[in-house]
């Protein structure tokens, strides 16, 4: 899946945080999103998943523009993982992962078997299947973080933007993580954004870096080339 972003200047409430980017990801690549707190990589994410609207430019999908492609349909294209603390819910980690596929589910929301064996399947490959009947509010917050993560898997996109995934994991488990996601640009050519103050793991596994320095001021380079601006 081709994601392209052309002129565009994002922001809130016509508040405009950042313009002018400009830029190209294709299938199979892991894409890092660097820059300091406050920039705007949030509220990239957000408007590339369609939950903010641009301020003007344009983002495409294989040629689409974004405004063309409903949301039931962007569900299954792009999934997300925010680190906005979720709760409040009883809920299972399997009802959370499971509703990973809700773009999928017919009117009556009931899983198929070939829907469980998804969700279990993301769940192992997290790691997580040991917990999957454990209510999610009584979770840690690294654990929480896993469940938000194999939820995205089994919503099977072939993007994924992830922001933040590792702020609440300890060092092994993120460098599990950031293996995976290589791992699924690679075999499965997904094409993964990943937005990290985790720079050191994070150079050392993506193909490009997208660095946000501040309005029209950015830059796009394979990771050797960014890792110069932080020496």
């Amino acid at each position: 899946m081709m994601l392209q972003v052309k002129d565009l200047n994002i922001g809130y409430a016509q508040k405009e945080i950042l313009s002018g980017l400009d830029f190209s990801i294709g299938k199979g690549e892991l894409v890092g999103l660097v820059g300091s707190n406050g920039i705007g990589k949030s509220t990239l994410l957000k408007t590339i998943i369609g939950s903010l609207k641009p301020l003007s430019g344009e983002i495409s999908l294989n040629g689409r523009s974004l405004n063309s492609i409903s949301a039931q349909e962007l569900s299954k294209i792009i999934s997300i993982v925010l680190t906005d603390k979720l709760g409040g819910f009883n809920l299972t980690v399997f009802d959370i992962v499971a509703s990973g596929r809700i773009p999928y589910l017919n009117a009556f929301g009931q899983l198929k078997e070939e829907d469980v064996k998804i969700v279990n399947e993301s769940l192992d490959t997290i790691g997580i299947k040991n917990i999957s009947q454990n209510y999610f509010d009584e979770l840690s917050d690294g654990q929480k973080q896993k469940v938000l993560i194999a939820k995205s898997l089994a919503q099977q996109t072939p993007v994924i933007l992830m922001d933040e995934p590792t702020a609440f994991l300890d060092f092994e488990s993120r460098l599990q993580l950031f293996s995976l996601l290589k791992q699924l640009a690679k075999e499965q050519s997904k094409t993964i954004i990943v937005s990290s103050h985790d720079l050191d793991v994070l150079f050392r596994n993506v193909d490009k870096v997208l660095y946000l320095k501040g309005d029209r001021d950015y830059h796009f380079e394979t990771a050797d080339k960014i890792k110069a601006f932080f020496r």
